[in-house]
């Protein structure tokens, strides 16, 4: 009989996975994983658990592999719903353990028991499965690794009886899975037959890009084919730099807006992206008449709702070195430039202002991490992303993300300065996470634009013509209180002749620091 048991040929799998990190907020029925915890892993604790699917979400991301998640039971599962639908949403691989009641107490309807608990999330994981044995639980989380990591990547989800980890189990190794498929030589050879022949071809990019590390790949076919790069709508990454010649700016989520931008072009190449993601419903066709189409994805699903045209399933940075090599462009003039937006009125303290101060103060090597709906016109015109890797965003529309999220990617990459662009009300959805930052002594720059409301909303209100517009405004929130109370350094700006001085304070400090500014 083997002498391990199921917790410790669970350390052995994640140790062989490069996995030494757990996110958490335990109960009960996970107390027994930490038994005689070992001293090469770390648990970094959250006070709420979208928190800390949050904080795992960015942490797998900055690292490129999955993250582990323990959760507690129904409840903790519950309430990390809405940042599992972002991860899903982000392709983010995440391994989620969620605890059980005892096996034998499991007929009697138990306190804290979860009933059907690898139902309580979908359809926002990739596989979920609660073991039929005790022995089996290593093997189950093996594959939740695997499938995790399989493009689209996603998370995943084991429940596990607390009784479970102290019983024997067998010893597992990590598999290596393919994280991605080959995209169809005759299909690609087609794509890049259909690119050559265009005369004016606009591309559309998306954070599939940044994912499967094709940044380099892209500029140089874009580069190739002097061809015009949109950000696809609501794209979560950053897969082209914002201040290149090629840059043509930020589709909307609004099917006859995308359609117009685009009309100029004969062929719109989509990479890494849906065609189209909407946010508005508006009629028309999804690109003007006489268009050609195609789309390159790593999505099956994506693949599948394509309105026409050609679309190819396939790992991004493969099929773009393919393209590379198969497509001969013929000489074509370089699209217009994109004209410089103009500069902000530096005597308002307005969104646009501080976007503009922190592209000119943020260090070379720094992560935006946004979640300020309100403000992200203003981030677009002001604070151009032009680093691979440089941008981070919630691809779900769901609140409470970013916040979190600043906070794993801070520990994931350590030696660049994070930057976390807030919203008042964003903010408030994990504002618990300022005292895991505050323990973890992670040097996150914490910038809460403070407009008083869920200013995003104003734009949908006049959309559905609802005036006047209720339960939207955030009068009294006190967030240098909030973060002081949870050991952050803090400061406050009303004026916009300060912003400058207080900017620079935050983004040099070496620990955790808020910066409230409260907006014209």
């Amino acid at each position: 009989m083997s002498q391990l048991t199921v917790r410790e040929a669970t350390l052995d799998l994640f140790r062989s996975a490069g996995i030494d990190t757990l996110f958490g907020n335990p109960g009960s029925t996970e107390l027994p994983l930490f038994r005689d915890f070992p001293d090469d892993f770390r648990y970094v604790l959250g006070l709420q658990e979208s928190v800390v699917v949050g904080m795992a979400d960015g942490y797998a991301q900055a690292r490129r592999n999955a993250a582990v998640v323990n959760l507690h039971s129904a409840v903790g599962v519950g309430h990390a719903a809405g940042n599992i639908f972002t991860a899903y949403r982000n392709h983010t691989p995440l391994v989620i353990t969620a605890g059980q009641q005892a096996r034998a107490l499991l007929p009697h309807e138990p306190y804290l028991f979860a009933e059907r608990a690898t139902e309580f999330a979908r359809p926002y994981l990739k596989w979920a499965a609660e073991p039929a044995r005790a022995a089996d639980v290593p093997a189950a989380l093996a594959r939740a690794l695997a499938v995790s990591l399989q493009s689209p990547c996603g998370p995943t989800l084991v429940s596990i009886p607390v009784d479970d980890w102290d019983e024997p189990a067998e010893a597992i190794a990590n598999r290596t899975v393919a994280r991605t498929q080959s995209a169809n030589p005759e299909q690609l050879a087609e794509f890049a037959r259909r690119l050559d022949g265009a005369a004016r071809p606009a591309f559309v990019v998306g954070a599939e890009v940044a994912r499967d590390d094709a940044f380099d790949a892209l500029l140089a076919l874009a580069e190739e084919h002097q061809a015009a790069v949109w950000v696809a709508p609501l794209s979560a990454r950053c897969a082209f730099a914002e201040n290149h010649p090629l840059f043509a700016g930020f589709l909307p989520g609004d099917r006859a807006a995308i359609a117009g931008l685009l009309a100029p072009c004969d062929l719109i190449a989509v990479f890494g992206a849906p065609a189209f993601t909407y946010h508005v419903d508006t009629p028309g066709p999804a690109v003007a008449p006489g268009t050609d189409l195609l789309l390159l994805t790593d999505d099956p699903a994506v693949a599948s709702r394509i309105p026409q045209g050609l679309a190819v399933v396939g790992s991004l940075r493969a099929g773009l070195a393919t393209l590379l090599t198969l497509s001969t462009a013929p000489r074509r003039e370089p699209p217009p430039t994109r004209p410089a937006p103009a500069a902000p009125a530096p005597d308002r303290l307005t969104d646009a202002l501080v976007c503009a101060r922190i592209a000119e103060l943020r260090p070379t090597q720094s992560i935006v991490v946004e979640e300020a709906p309100s403000s992200r016109a203003a981030m677009h015109a002001h604070l151009p992303i032009v680093a691979r890797d440089g941008f981070f965003t919630c691809a779900s529309g769901g609140l409470g993300h970013g916040l979190p999220a600043a906070i794993g990617m801070a520990l994931g990459r350590p030696q660049e300065k994070v930057i976390a662009l807030l919203g008042d009300g964003s903010a408030m959805y994990a504002i618990q996470g300022l005292w895991s930052a505050a323990q973890l002594g992670m040097p996150v720059t914490f910038i809460i634009l403070n407009n008083r409301r869920y200013a995003a909303l104003e734009h949908f209100a006049q959309h559905f013509g609802v005036e006047p517009l209720v339960g939207t405004d955030l009068p009294g929130l006190d967030f240098v209180a909030l973060a002081t109370a949870q050991g952050c350094a803090a400061a406050r700006v009303t004026a916009a002749r300060d912003l400058t001085g207080a900017l620079e304070r935050a983004l040099s400090a070496t620990t955790p620091f808020l910066l409230e500014i409260v907006l014209d």
